[in-house]
């Protein structure tokens, strides 16, 4: 099996100049007021896409503002254990890497989908039926694994990469046609966002360099609240505490045939998780064995996402956003995104802290997420590039791949003429794409060389067999 090496940075300021005996970077424990200030940075980053997932249930749902911060502290109290799960990798479940959970993307969708069309309680019995789905065909996933190398994987991540990219440019611009769209306070807010950022990386050195993300992203606030666009209302009011209220739709409806999508779109999201799990060892720089430490990951997704049907959430995965992080500051240690968890399980106790986080304008909370998800594409294309793509077959893979993953990302209504169940599993640009990758992958470099060895081993009238030849 294969094994897989980030590249070695280059940056002085955040690698040591020479290996040392101690534990991998990955593995240090730092000072505690240094891990909890780089997992706030973190969290700050991130914060915006729980909100954002709650905010648009509550919106697409009808659902009453009592519910809905209930469903907003549940969402962050699970990002937290999910975290903490797939950083310190407890027993079989995480690969004890720099990784945070998040709700939102295409389970968001699916998890709408399923609940406008029968129910909320089927909804919430939709992600326990995938949680329990995903535990049985683990086995047969991590089976396949092979089938992934850095070709499959680099394409994949590309794709997310560019997916991110999407998504921050429009907490950016807002929602198309919305008042203000792409308004040019709404674009100079994202852009000073991304100068101040760049600014503290290129003045400082040492740990405020590694804080020049979430120094950029205060930058930022500061400056939407000089200029009047920080709704500090949001932040005020309320109570104190928040606590999570278990099955906040009733008892669960368990539906095989709704749950199907979600199901279906589970081994897509088990596909996702393989590339995020060694492009973060990529990041960090570990080497890890992806039949071991994949399954860890999946295992961990399903656990979290076991636990948050409880709670009335979508599917939680593991999330590529704190990638670009870990790989901008250089800080590797798994215990920080730790700390990160332990943070969002507080925030999701502590109601008023909450919605301090949900006053931060989305075009500096976009700013911010342009920078980190580019990252993620780049580290995809750091892959590609030790893929070997002057072979002409890697090539034609990585091409098909990328054009049918990055259609619906760029042409969102593609499949609008299709029956809705395909069309949600069509729009997911990331699961068509490394389903397209690992398909084309296997047709070139695993059916292909077979059949021509086959053909090469067949005896012929020109070099005949044992037996006597026959001319066909």
């Amino acid at each position: 099996m294969s094994r897989f090496r980030s590249a070695p940075s280059r940056d002085a300021s955040t690698t040591p100049a020479s290996p040392s005996p101690g534990p991998h970077p990955v593995d240090q424990r730092r000072p505690l007021s240094r891990i909890v200030l780089f997992g706030v940075q973190h969290v700050l980053v991130m914060a915006a896409t729980p909100i954002s997932a709650i905010f648009l249930m509550s919106a697409t749902l009808r659902l009453d503002g009592h519910l809905t911060v209930d469903l907003l502290s549940a969402a962050f109290v699970l990002s937290g254990i999910g975290s903490l799960v797939q950083s310190l990798g407890p027993w079989k479940f995480g690969p004890r890497l720099p990784f945070v959970m998040l709700p939102g993307g295409a389970p968001l969708v699916l998890f709408l989908a399923i609940a406008q069309q029968h129910g909320l309680p089927t909804a919430a019995g939709a992600v326990l039926l995938t949680a329990v789905f995903t535990f049985l065909v683990l086995p047969v996933f991590a089976r396949l694994l092979r089938f992934f190398p850095p070709l499959v994987i680099g394409t994949m991540i590309v794709i997310v990469g560019v997916n991110l990219v999407k998504v921050g440019a429009q907490l950016v611009t807002g929602p198309s046609g919305a008042p203000g769209f792409a308004s040019p306070v709404r674009l100079g807010l994202a852009f000073a966002t991304i100068g101040f950022t760049v600014a503290f990386y290129w003045l400082f050195t040492g740990v405020l360099r590694q804080l020049a993300v979430m120094l950029g992203l205060l930058a930022g606030t500061l400056l939407a609240l000089a200029l009047g666009q920080v709704d500090l209302g949001s932040a005020v009011g309320g109570g104190l505490l928040s606590l999570p209220q278990p099955l906040p739709f009733g008892a669960p409806v368990f539906d095989l045939l709704a749950a199907l999508p979600l199901m279906l779109y589970s081994l897509a999201s088990m596909a996702e998780a393989t590339g995020q799990t060694v492009i973060n060892a990529e990041a960090v720089g570990k080497e890890i064995d992806p039949r071991r430490e994949v399954p860890r990951t999946v295992r961990g997704d399903a656990a979290t996402s076991l636990l948050g049907g409880l709670f009335g959430l979508p599917l939680m995965v593991t999330s590529g956003e704190n990638i670009g992080i870990v790989r901008i500051t250089g800080v590797r240690s798994r215990f920080v995104t730790a700390a990160a968890g332990a943070v969002l399980i507080v925030l999701g106790f502590l109601a008023p802290v909450t919605r301090a986080i949900g006053a931060v304008p989305s075009p500096v909370v976009g700013g911010t997420a342009l920078v980190v998800f580019a990252v993620v594409t780049v580290l995809g294309m750091q892959m590609l590039s030790r893929a070997d793509l002057e072979r002409h077959s890697h090539t034609i893979v990585c091409a098909v791949a990328l054009a049918v993953g990055l259609l619906p990302i760029l042409v969102p209504d593609i499949y609008r003429g299709f029956p809705s169940g395909v069309r949600i599993l069509l729009g997911s640009g990331v699961a068509v794409g490394a389903f397209a990758a690992a398909l084309l992958n296997v047709l070139f470099h695993h059916v292909r060389p077979r059949l021509a060895r086959t053909a090469a081993a067949a005896p012929t009238a020109e070099q005949p067999g044992p037996g006597p030849a026959r001319a066909f």
